[in-house]
């Protein structure tokens, strides 16, 4: 038998609240519905015998009677459909929304490992199934149920011993319906599973196509494709099978319950314990639970595949959160951009340190370069100012208040990013800087012209209405880096944060860039993450990390002349002691 699932459409019920006098109306128009069968049941009855006597106008009378009774049905069915379908779409509208969310609040780390493909199927392919099986339950399960009740309670009254021979079979039908559906939800979640795979596949194929093509790979690209996609077909056809074997099974015993109830009516009419009107209207009710019963069968399995999808969109909220902001919070107001770290530590999940013990004073309008071997904690560290992750000791400040006292929405106005990787939405070059911003079109401008980026805006075809393509692949990567550049400065950050914003751009994108970072860092605190050191020799300080802690700290020849790790990795990169300022 099914066990309650943790994830059970019950917990959707506190999303149709709001919704409540459309779903009382629905369901009105259900009871008229599901009422008028018993009408036709007993018009069945009457009918028969009328027919046997010859009287036209009685037999007239009651077929008047019935597509009166038919009509108020289908209006009522229509009435139930339209009302009750709009609280399903509302609630799997909100049910995605909801959980994109809470996406948007996952911790980065946790974040990095879902697959987007994976997400994607999720919050598309699982919500809308959800919203259909909640749609199916309310205004095709639901009255089905409400039928099945009502037909059998007629057929009850009309002859008690008959309908209790009939409902011997219901709990093995009951049976045999459960424990196809475990099968089925089981075989469902096996096959989404499949889904997802193979929808991250297809991401990352579709990203990738160019280096796989470099290598002549296509082959072996090919081969896991079929290989996914063939183990997503024997997982639906596994369900399919489970689906198709149902109906047989199920309508055999409905079939054999139908032929026993003939001979038992027989046998009762012999006996005089039922009249031939009473046997019409049962045989029409027998006739009429057909129907509800193939309905509750199909939406069963639905309902498990549904009950699936939900509990795959379930485990998103299982994810691990941002910490919530501070109540009360400290406003930050304007800050300068006095930074202080003081004895931060910082693990991951796992519990491995990633940065230990780090003291650090940068004085406002100062720019210190983070240098160091890759996971030596550079980029752990902005995560930390930018609170993606929070320090499990020690504090770090802005202007003297703690990061993790203050709303984090005001600290990331305050702290901006310039990622080695730009990343924009479809939309407008303008909504690419906006960033869903409310700013004036001349704040537009200036941040543009800060980031040296105005001149080839407006050589663009529609100028700041020039719309970018997908990963903005109609405009070069030095102009991308440079709308970047601007997005971060357009609320006039007090620190910048510079993730080797030049290293993948070629010598003259590359200068065009740091004119722009030049003219983007005047006035700011400003954290550079650098490789490549002959591009922060002029920084104020250099910090050199190494395996999460501080290992040097200096100007560049403070550096150079102290015979240590920085300049160890200069000689690597042939950057002389007297080298300032150049390559």
């Amino acid at each position: 038998m099914l066990k309650p699932s943790e994830a059970g459409f019950r917990r959707l019920l506190p999303l149709l609240r709001p919704h409540l006098r459309q779903l009382v109306l629905g369901v009105l128009c259900m009871l008229v519905y599901v009422s008028s069968f018993l009408w036709l049941l007993n018009l069945a009855g009457a009918l028969f015998p009328a027919l046997g006597s010859r009287d036209l106008g009685r037999v007239l009378g009651l077929i008047g009677q019935g597509v009166l009774i038919f009509a108020v049905q289908k209006l009522a069915q229509f009435g139930q459909d339209s009302l009750l379908a709009g609280p399903a779409l509302q609630v799997s509208k909100t049910l995605r929304s909801n959980l994109f969310s809470r996406l948007q609040t996952v911790e980065l780390g946790a974040l990095e490992k879902l697959s987007a493909g994976d997400l994607t199927y999720r919050l598309t392919e699982d919500a809308d199934r959800v919203s259909e099986v909640l749609y199916k339950s309310i205004h095709d399960t639901l009255p089905s149920v409400l039928q099945l009740l009502a037909v059998l309670g007629y057929m009850l009254w009309l002859d008690w011993k008959l309908t209790a021979s009939i409902l011997l079979l219901a709990p093995v039908i009951i049976w045999l319906i459960s424990l196809f559906g475990a099968r089925v939800m089981a075989a469902t979640e096996r096959s989404q599973k499949k889904v997802s795979e193979l929808a991250g596949l297809l991401g990352e194929a579709i990203e990738g196509l160019p280096l796989v093509r470099a290598f002549a790979a296509e082959p072996w690209l090919q081969g896991r494709f079929e290989e996914e996609i063939d183990q997503h077909r024997q997982a639906r056809h596994l369900t399919y099978s489970l689906v198709a074997l149902q109906h047989p099974v199920v309508g055999m015993i409905e079939v054999v319950g139908l032929f026993s109830v003939l001979g038992l009516a027989a046998w009762r009419i012999q006996n005089d314990g039922l009249s031939i009107a009473g046997l019409s209207s049962y045989l029409t009710g027998l006739v009429v639970l057909i129907d509800p019963i193939a309905h509750v069968t199909n939406n069963f399995n639905e309902f498990q595949q549904g009950q699936a999808s939900l509990r795959r969109l379930r485990q998103i909220e299982k994810e691990p959160q941002e910490a919530k902001d501070p109540s009360p919070a400290l406003s930050l107001g304007r800050p300068q951009g006095n930074l202080r770290l003081q004895q931060v530590n910082f693990a991951y999940g796992d519990g491995k340190p990633v940065l230990r013990d780090i003291n650090l004073a940068i004085q406002a309008g100062q720019v210190v370069a983070l240098v160091g071997p890759s996971g030596a904690g550079k980029s752990t560290l902005f995560s930390l100012l930018l609170r993606f992750n929070t320090a499990q000791s020690g504090e770090i400040c802005l202007d003297g208040k703690n990061l993790s006292q203050v709303r984090a929405r005001e600290l990331r106005q305050q702290v901006a990013l310039v990622p080695q990787r730009t990343t924009v939405f479809s939309g407008s070059v303008a909504d690419a800087i906006r960033f869903g911003r409310s700013i004036s079109h001349d704040q537009l401008i200036e941040a543009a012209r800060l980031a040296n980026a105005h001149d080839f805006i407006m050589a663009l075809p529609n100028g700041y209405d020039t719309q970018l393509e997908e990963r903005g692949t109609n405009v070069s990567g030095g102009q991308l880096q440079r709308i970047a550049i601007a997005r971060a400065v357009l609320g006039n950050p007090a620190v910048l944060l510079l993730d080797e914003a030049t290293s993948a751009l070629d010598a003259e994108a590359e200068a065009a860039v740091q004119l722009g970072l030049r003219q983007a860092m005047q006035g700011r605190t400003v954290l550079v993450i650098a490789h490549r050191l002959a591009t922060v020799q002029e920084a104020d300080q250099i910090v050199v990390l190494e395996k999460g802690s501080i290992r040097e700290q200096g100007s560049h020849d403070q550096l150079m002349a102290s015979n240590g790790r920085y300049r160890e990795l200069c000689e690597r990169q042939f950057i002389r002691v007297n080298a300032i300022g150049s390559n």
